[in-house]
């Protein structure tokens, strides 16, 4: 397999962009990423497109292909990748495949979804058909009553309380302040986060990701042939998928994700790394909970510790490991088959050191990116190219 690195990226903000065509997104945020590569397009040979719900929500599939037109690409496979929120995740997976075995030398990794403009109800409807909806449908069980279980599940074994889990939020919406592309950045106190609307007891509105707009690109390119391109490369060292139960009933455990076990566990075996090793982790925080058992499965810290490491500043740039320096999805948005890629983006920025919310010297950065009920996972390991 050939080494492959990150050459070129591209994002819109995330929030709200009424009226804007999906498929306008996604080529603002590609274009960038080109422009960014300064690769020629007609050098890209296979595009991968993460999205969830642009056909019910939109009317719209054949995104990749719809996309790649706009561009002017070449006459390239064009793929359209679906994993519930794990579907950026897995798009930059494939991409990485074709570049590293040689299917082509240079890949394009676009990540789209819009939801703000659909009804509340249509687009939970659509959001929940990341369940397993045959035997999880019955039950009436929400995203929401997942994590809020979990949560739940976490204080009781391990002790966690609402000031830990504050902790996150508080982090993570104050970073939000710091990044231009965020959506909901937030200078808020314990007192606020738990006033805040009940969602599903232990959750509280301000534990829960909004529903966002977005894009997000990158160029993925073979080494041997980045030669002379502007940019420092940041090198992809790991980039690793894998399944977890697609039944709440599936998982011995809710609170850990066997995927992101997994896949972590994978991932720095094939690096070569060890998690103390990492300096800056985007992770998948659609509940404030959420990142505290992401952590703890990513092996970050200790099991049950992910509640303290948060409160202790542990987790905050200048601790032992900056989690969602962007603020995460808690602040920076999900939309949602943009996710994955807009982490990428976000790592690329502290690695190249032009992040707005910056990690000193950050050398090593990890994304995680969780779909479903824990169905689809994705860990990549990136590294500084002069690292």
């Amino acid at each position: 397999m050939r080494e492959v690195v990150i050459a070129g990226i591209g994002s819109t903000p995330f929030g709200r962009h009424a009226g804007t065509p999906i498929e306008q997104l996604a080529v603002r945020a590609a274009a960038e990423a080109l422009i960014d590569s300064g690769l020629p397009r007609e050098r890209i040979g296979a595009v991968y497109l993460g999205n969830f719900v642009s056909g019910p929500l939109n009317g719209k599939e054949v995104l990749a292909g719809i996309v790649a037109d706009q561009l002017g690409l070449p006459n390239v496979p064009c793929t359209k990748v679906e994993g519930a929120c794990a579907s950026g995740g897995i798009a930059f997976r494939h991409a990485w495949l074709a570049v590293a075995s040689g299917q082509c030398d240079a890949a394009l990794v676009v990540g789209v979804e819009t939801m703000t403009h659909a009804p509340t109800s249509q687009t939970t409807a659509a959001l929940n058909c990341a369940m397993d909806n045959t035997n999880d449908g019955p039950s009436g069980l929400t995203f929401p009553g997942l994590f809020g279980l979990a949560w739940r599940q976490h204080a009781q074994r391990h002790g966690t309380t609402r000031a830990q889990v504050s902790a996150v939020v508080r982090k993570n919406k104050a970073a939000g302040l710091r990044n231009p592309l965020a959506q909901m950045g937030a200078d808020l106190t314990d007192e606020q986060i738990a006033a805040s609307a009940a969602i599903c007891d232990p959750l509280q509105l301000f534990d829960c990701c909004p529903t966002s707009d977005g894009a997000a690109a990158v160029v993925v390119v073979a080494r041997d042939c980045a030669r002379g391109l502007p940019r420092l490369p940041v090198d992809v060292l790991a980039t690793v998928q894998t399944r977890g139960a697609s039944r709440i009933a599936g998982h011995p455990d809710l609170c850990s994700f066997d995927a992101t076990v997994s896949a972590a566990r994978q991932a720095f075996a094939m690096s070569g790394l060890a998690p103390s090793d990492v300096d800056v982790v985007e992770l998948h925080d659609c509940f404030s909970i959420a990142e505290i058992i992401d952590g703890e499965d990513l092996g970050l810290m200790p099991r049950g510790h992910g509640g303290g490491w948060a409160a202790e500043g542990r987790t905050g740039i200048g601790g032992d490991v900056a989690i969602n320096p962007s603020g995460g999805l808690l602040a920076k948005g999900h939309p949602v088959g943009a996710t994955g890629v807009g982490q990428l983006y976000e790592v690329v920025r502290q690695l190249r050191g032009d992040h707005p919310n910056p990690v000193p010297d950050a050398a090593i950065g990890l994304t995680h990116n969780l779909g479903g009920t824990g169905v689809a996972c994705t860990v990549t390991l990136l590294r500084r190219g002069d690292a």
